[in-house]
């Protein structure tokens, strides 16, 4: 509505121009007014087909720097292009780029610019085009690029991981179930070699690249060193520990991913205390190819390692994790939403009894039996 008054505005002047002040060069500046609109209009049509926009940036940013991107607008063919607009779009974790890009490919056959964007929360995050037109040079007209736009790029931001106490609560319970559950171990390995009068395993002391999940922490405190399995007559067992990034359909995304990633510094937390401690387990979540993923965690470099493939991992809405084992010495659940139907994970599990929850925060909802935890400002697990 706008453009149509500055129109009718600029053609009365141009008709009081011509028949009360000067009428021939009225008429001029009445035939120019006709050409200009027709030129950009030929500029305009015709460049739909001929532009070809790219754009890339790093697959991983830091949270707190800022993002790079670099786009790229090129063109086929000698004739020079008008006007290309294209707007960017940044989801949540991002701040928002609200500035719209114009720029015209005249001379050469290809020009480049960045655009940048702070990365504001740790998370998993998208930067896109929305929005990519070829105007003619009076800005009148536009027509959307016929040719096909880049798809969304993923990116990883990385939050800074707490360093959380070895005197948490919920640490020492998990260390205690492990400890059990591998003293029965040997218990059951000595009566299935008792025949043989030898213990169940033999073993050795720890050498760099043994998997953690092998070592005899009985043992190992009795001997004061780590000692190795060299054998695996009765499955050892690991606690679980599965992120279940919860998002409803409902929710406002800018609220959710400061709850995501609340969460992810909790369980990346925990994770690398326990492989500090000498503790392997099993983490579970969800690839970048939305398929359920679980990975044991029995080398200090893997929780950087595991952040990553998180981080690359788009959020789907309304997708709940799942477990595909019904026993654990300890299963820990960390959940954006431990609402009634996180009930239907818990349920599997034989022994209900090991399994906690981890909630975002003091305030989070626990609708089961199971007891909730959270993190923190003094990087403690407390019970809510």
């Amino acid at each position: 509505m706008r453009n149509v008054v500055s129109i009718l505005s600029i053609i009365a002047v141009l008709l009081v121009f011509t028949f009360f002040i000067d009428g021939s060069i009225g008429v001029i500046i009445i035939a120019f007014m006709l050409f200009a609109p027709l030129v950009s209009f030929i500029f305009a049509f015709s460049g739909r087909k001929r532009v070809r926009v790219t754009f890339d940036c790093d697959g991983y940013v830091k949270k707190n720097s800022r993002l790079a991107v670099n786009v790229s607008v090129e063109k086929t063919g000698f004739f020079p292009l008008g006007i290309i607009e294209l707007k960017f779009a940044a989801s949540e974790v991002f701040e928002s780029i609200d500035k719209v890009y114009k720029l015209s490919v005249i001379r050469g056959y290809k020009k480049s610019f960045v655009i940048y964007s702070d990365a504001n929360i740790g998370g998993n995050g998208e930067i896109s085009i929305v929005s990519a037109k070829s105007c003619g040079f009076l800005g009148f007209l536009g027509f959307d690029l016929k040719t096909e736009l880049p798809p969304p790029k993923s990116v990883g931001v990385i939050p800074e991981l707490p360093d959380i106490k070895s005197s948490s609560k919920l640490f020492r319970n998990i260390a205690d179930s492990v400890m059990t559950s591998d003293d029965e171990e040997n218990s059951d390995a000595s009566l299935l070699y008792s025949a043989n009068t030898a213990p169940g395993y033999e073993h050795r002391e720890y050498r760099q690249g043994d998997p953690m999940k092998r070592v005899n922490w009985k043992l190992s405190m009795k001997k004061g060193a780590l000692m190795v399995r060299l054998d695996e007559a009765v499955a050892s067992v690991q606690p679980i520990i599965a992120l279940d990034l919860f998002r409803s359909g409902k929710s406002k995304p800018a609220e959710t991913v400061v709850y995501e990633e609340r969460l992810i510094c909790a369980v990346f937390g925990l994770l690398s205390l326990l492989i500090k401690q000498g503790i392997a387990s099993t983490f579970v979540y969800y690839g970048a190819n939305g398929e359920i993923v679980s990975e044991s965690v029995d080398n200090p470099d893997y929780p950087a390692q595991l952040l990553l493939k998180v981080l690359a991992a788009k959020v789907m809405p309304d997708r709940r994790i799942a477990l595909n084992t019904e026993s654990a010495c300890a299963c820990i659940i960390a959940s954006t939403d431990c609402s009634a139907e996180i009930n239907s994970v818990v349920s599997k599990f034989e022994d209900k009894d090991c399994v906690s929850l981890i909630g975002v925060s003091a305030a989070s909802k626990n609708e089961t039996d199971r007891p909730m935890w959270y993190l923190d400002g003094d990087n403690n697990f407390k019970l809510v």
